[in-house]
């Protein structure tokens, strides 16, 4: 008898954890000749606002982070990506890819993740200013994160759309909570399989599985997400509840291969803009601040 081989189920990640979505649901992803490749977690409303909950403990933890501790963290990832290459592209030409585009796609996302761990101590000196002011004052402008984030993830993407989307945001100090793409779901389970065993903390990255209809509208109405990130195409469909609770909407429209897939904009984004007027006293005719 020809032997039936056992699927992998790929679980969601929520704070540091693999559970199996609370629904018990599930959908089967297949190749271009039908095969069917694993079971995916059909992730439910419930699945997101404990998402929501495991990011947002661990916003303080992550904020407070020395920049280039959450560098050196990125780069981590980085590492632990690059020792496992070859099971991400297995993945990929699972999913359709040829040998070398999913070579490309892996080598692109690594470096990609580098490029933003070299960010992560750079980006304050880049967008923070002083601030020209006529009063005995000095004036800062300085980025804060803005906590936690929803992304939608690229649906045409498997890995480098999912890191292009998610690194930046927590290359500010944000904490996030991700739809994989619904058709190609494999590399961001496993890619959440790399975050758990580098020394990103639990809950900076959950990572869902499942349909925007349930998942992103659940998150646009929450009314603790700070921010969403997500496709031009798709805002349309939950722009209305997330401009409801007054949350800020980030699109993109790129070609993740491309240069301009990637930049500074893409991280200062999702920061808050924080100024301080620092008094100045002048003290027998000098001038000093306190």
């Amino acid at each position: 008898m020809e032997r039936l081989e056992i699927l992998k189920t790929y679980k969601i990640y929520i704070g540091g954890q693999f559970p199996r979505t609370e629904s018990g649901r599930y959908y089967v992803i297949s190749d271009k000749k039908g095969n069917p490749l694993a079971n995916i977690c059909l992730a439910s409303r419930k699945d997101a606002r404990n998402a929501v909950v495991a990011a947002r403990k661990a916003c303080g933890s992550w904020s407070e982070k020395t920049a280039f501790n959450r560098g050196q963290i990125l780069y981590r990832i980085a590492e632990m990506l690059e020792g496992r290459k070859e099971q991400f592209v297995a993945e990929l030409i699972k999913l359709g890819s040829t040998q070398k585009a999913a070579e490309k796609e892996v080598e692109l996302s690594i470096d990609r993740i580098v490029y933003y761990a070299g960010w992560a101590d750079k980006y304050q000196q880049i967008s923070s200013t002083v601030n020209p002011v006529s009063s005995s004052h000095f004036n800062f402008s300085v980025l804060e994160p803005m906590g936690v984030v929803g992304v939608s993830c690229p649906q045409d993407s498997s890995l480098l759309g999912l890191v292009s989307t998610i690194i930046p945001v927590i290359t500010g100090g944000n904490t996030v909570v991700a739809l994989a793409s619904e058709s190609l779901p494999l590399c961001a389970i496993t890619f959440a399989e790399v975050l758990n065993s580098s020394d990103v903390p639990g809950g900076v990255v959950n990572i869902l599985t499942g349909t925007q209809k349930e998942v992103v509208a659940t998150l646009a109405s929450h009314m603790d997400v700070n921010a969403l990130v997500g496709n031009t195409k798709d805002f349309n469909s939950f722009s209305e509840a997330a401009v409801d609770n007054l949350k800020r909407l980030i699109s993109f429209d790129a070609d993740w291969t491309k240069p301009e897939a990637h930049g500074l904009h893409f991280v200062s984004d999702v920061q808050e803009v924080k100024t301080t007027w620092h008094p100045i006293e002048n003290i027998g005719g000098a001038s000093s601040s306190y």
